[in-house]
């Protein structure tokens, strides 16, 4: 199995200036090279692979002005080629948008192969640095791990990251649990249990918008090109990734309490890039971030042998009676209670949502097909109560 650990390090004054340096040659390679793809095959018709753009590398060392590029590692360069190759290979596929041209305010990332590293006593020493590199241990490699790669990345607040990747030694399983959950998605609650436990959504981005909205508004001011706007523009990108750092965490520690106390999650695969369209919701819906969570509990349910069910997107779950499998017409998003207008029975939006959900997760996991409604409009049984939201 594979793992890659992520850490904040502080390099030395001569240490950054090799690595913006190194960075810098990485971004003129990647984009040098998708310009003569680019131009090969909209002039020439030709396809152009990894192996043409390496000999092209080549050359490019050996010309006067270029000559800055034997100044800093090789493999860097290379694997840039490489991650080149393997964009080009998911657009032919479909997977992805043709690849852009990397820019500098973007930060930018080295990765480092085992021949351009060097592990010793539990420290990194990268290529051409005589000092290992200061790095915060927020957590230790497991015993006997063996680094693979690394991954040196600049982001946009100026900050330092290494990504260290290995193989991991361990067997991660855990013990069997009877319990099961399904998940209903929402904004007002970041996440319904099938138990009826509604997690709240911290709403990371208004709790910062105030702040976000000062630092924006003195960025527009300063003028651009100088240096006065440059730390203007640290300021807005420190708080957008204090953002995404509270985020991310309140988010690990969710689907880890989710793995950890269920053998079975069920969730809808949402598709969430065409529901962050609706210019209403679009900002509420990309601070919750249901993609990224779902994300999460894919590789922790790999890792700790849990299962992951997803259900239909079409699915009604939350129209339709959790008690006899009424399905009604309408519900609107301010509805948040309805009533039956078979059984009767008083149903909570969400939570009849998720009960649903880990219903029809079991009915997948056991027979192994999508389940999709039968029929995706009301009976004609009566009209249903509505209880509008207060």
């Amino acid at each position: 199995m594979k793992k890659a650990f992520s850490y904040r390090f502080y390099p030395t004054f001569q240490q950054e200036l090799l690595l913006r340096r190194t960075l810098g040659c990485v971004r003129l390679v990647y984009n040098r090279a998708l310009a003569v793809r680019t131009e090969g095959w909209y002039q020439r018709q030709e396809r152009i692979g990894y192996a043409q753009t390496n000999s092209l590398l080549t050359g490019w060392k050996r010309q006067e002005e270029f000559q800055f590029l034997n100044e800093v590692s090789c493999v860097p360069l290379q694997q840039s080629l490489r991650h080149l190759q393997t964009a080009f290979t998911h657009f032919f596929a479909k997977r992805a948008k043709y690849p852009n041209f990397k820019k500098k305010r973007n930060g930018g990332s080295a990765e480092f192969t085992r021949s351009a590293f060097k592990w010793k006593e539990s420290q990194v020493f990268l290529a051409k640095c005589d000092e290992p590199l200061k790095i915060r241990w927020s957590r230790q490699l497991p015993s006997g791990a063996e680094p693979s790669t690394v991954t040196v990345r600049l982001n946009r607040a100026g900050q330092w990251y290494i990504s260290i990747r290995f193989d991991e030694p361990r067997n991660l399983k855990l013990e069997p649990v009877a319990q099961s959950v399904g998940l209903d998605v929402g904004i007002s609650s970041l996440v319904t249990l099938s138990t009826g436990e509604k997690i709240a959504n911290p709403k990371h981005f208004n709790r910062h918008y105030k702040r976000l909205r000062r630092a924006q508004k003195a960025l527009s001011r300063k003028q651009k090109g100088s240096r006065n706007r440059e730390k203007a523009r640290l300021k807005v990108a420190r708080i957008h990734q204090q953002i995404t750092n509270s985020r991310k965490d309140h988010l690990h520690k969710l689907t880890t309490r989710l793995i950890r106390e269920n053998q079975t999650i069920a969730v809808e695969s949402l598709a969430v890039k065409n529901m962050v369209k609706n210019p209403k919701l679009a900002q509420s819906i990309s601070d919750a971030g249901w993609g990224e969570m779902v994300r999460q509990l894919e590789y922790k349910c790999q890792w700790y042998g849990r299962t992951l069910v997803k259900i239909d997107q079409w699915f009604p779950s939350s129209k339709r009676c959790g008690n006899c499998g009424h399905i009604v017409e309408r519900l609107p998003l301010n509805v948040r209670e309805w009533d039956c207008p078979v059984c009767g029975i008083d149903h909570d939006r969400d939570v009849n949502a998720a009960k649903n959900i880990i219903a029809v997760g079991h009915t997948v996991k056991v027979c192994g097909a999508t389940v999709r409604p039968e029929e995706s409009k009301s009976r004609k049984a009566g009209a249903m109560k509505q209880k509008p939201k207060s």
